[in-house]
């Protein structure tokens, strides 16, 4: 089983109006709720796979109970440090041509009191799971170094840990060394401090970090290829012309796909070929974490990867 951190989760209301401008006022006929934030949107595609998958995390108020029935709904096995303030609602607003408006909450802030009882639960849970990830933002009061807290974990234990996260969350994170990183390429100049523009440049700053003892780096440049590097090797993952409806859940259902590919001992290319296809594939539709097994089928079997030696 794979445990995936959700540590932000989010309560998201979907709208689709056609006509929709600013300044209007508008009945809504079409509409849903969802349950979202990086690590559920992981743990959906692996569950879409029938992967067993758990999640934890931070959960408070309604919005908090909402995420925790949707993933029992699910069969999906969570467990939540309940905290005082409400987990984030996200408004996502749908007009014609599949232009959205999004509308995200700050979120709350996490005191240290909870932050020592996910440490607990964390320590208690990674003992049963060989496959530890952490995707998405994470709230407010967490300390920089909480990842970096978590991957040490989770290599004493000889456990495998994919890294997900943004800013000074994913720089702590990096230098300890997580078995599996996926940035993109605002989160890789980030990183690096300066800008990475042509495709020399962004296989130098791969291998930089590939160096450093990350065994699978992917990078995801968006509408442009996929490079991952690993073993000594670089795999550049052609992608094919897709009109993507909503690039949200892209890199998650990306991250998901890798990992389901890893607890079904999949060859190293067929797993890239099904990582990128699921991402490729959620993008094709409105809800992050839900990918179309037909398109995903598809999207493989057009996707060209070539391979080339450090």
């Amino acid at each position: 089983m794979a445990l995936v951190l959700s540590l932000n989760p989010s309560l998201e209301k979907w709208y689709w109006i056609n006509d929709f401008d600013i300044g209007k006022s508008f009945i809504v006929k079409d509409f849903k709720y969802t349950i979202g934030g990086g690590g559920i949107n992981v743990a959906k595609v692996i569950n879409g796979f029938n992967e067993p998958v758990a999640v934890m995390g931070f959960a408070g108020g309604n919005s908090g109970m909402y995420i925790e029935r949707e993933l029992d709904r699910m069969s999906i096995v969570n467990k939540f440090i309940p905290i005082e303030e409400d987990s984030a609602n996200t408004v996502r607003i749908i007009r014609e041509n599949n232009i959205y408006t999004e509308i995200v909450e700050e979120g709350p802030s996490v005191s240290s009191y909870y932050v020592s009882q996910l440490y607990e639960l964390y320590k208690e849970l990674i003992l049963k799971e060989d496959l530890i990830c952490v995707c998405g933002d994470l709230p407010r009061g967490l300390p920089t170094d909480i990842l970096s807290d978590l991957i040490i974990l989770a290599t004493k234990y000889n456990k495998k840990f994919f890294l997900s996260a943004k800013g000074e969350y994913l720089k702590a994170g990096i230098k300890t060394i997580p078995y599996f990183a996926c940035l993109t390429k605002e989160e890789l100049e980030c990183y690096l401090g300066f800008s990475v523009e042509t495709n020399l440049e962004v296989i130098q700053a791969g291998k930089y970090l590939s160096n450093d003892g990350i065994e699978v780096l992917m990078l995801f440049l968006g509408k442009d290829d996929v490079y991952v590097f690993h073993d000594g090797y670089i795999y550049m993952i052609r992608i094919p012309n897709i009109e993507v409806m909503n690039p949200i859940g892209v890199r998650d259902s990306m991250v998901g796909g890798y990992i389901v590919s890893l607890m079904r001992e999949y060859d190293f290319e067929f797993t890239l070929k099904m990582s990128v296809a699921c991402g490729l594939s959620n993008g094709l539709v409105a809800e992050p974490g839900k990918v179309d097994m037909v398109s995903m089928k598809r999207i493989m079997n057009d996707l060209v990867i070539i391979r080339s030696q450090f």
